[in-house]
């Protein structure tokens, strides 16, 4: 596995690796479905297709997780491809199309069209 996935400091950045991401925005969420969570872990993109990434983010996880959770990480095969087809169907929804934001929007108002068209 590459290593500074999990040790970004390798490369001088000043963040926290992917296992500690994940777990940190676990614990940001409702107790009531952190179990969920930690149960459904799913790899997604080109950076998750290394030999044994899975298996390295399951060890990370559950040396931070309580003791009696359940770390599950799924890492489907075709997964490299998944974070362009979730964003092609999230497109393809007639209600998302609202947030859409052209070439002359984005020129005209720069990045905050963003904000006031999405959120």
């Amino acid at each position: 596995c590459p290593e500074a996935l999990f040790k970004p400091e390798l490369l001088g950045l000043e963040m926290t690796g992917m296992h500690q991401t994940a777990y940190n925005s676990i614990m940001k969420c409702d107790i009531d479905i952190r179990k969920d969570l930690y149960n459904n872990c799913v790899m997604s993109g080109g950076s998750t297709m290394f030999a044994g990434i899975a298996a390295r983010v399951q060890k990370e996880m559950e040396a931070l997780a309580p003791s009696s959770m359940k770390i599950k990480v799924i890492a489907p095969p075709e997964r490299q491809f998944s974070v362009w087809i979730g964003g092609s169907i999230l497109a393809s929804l007639s209600t998302f199309q609202q947030m859409w934001v052209s070439k002359t929007e984005y020129d005209e108002m720069g990045p905050t069209i963003v904000h006031r068209k999405c959120f």
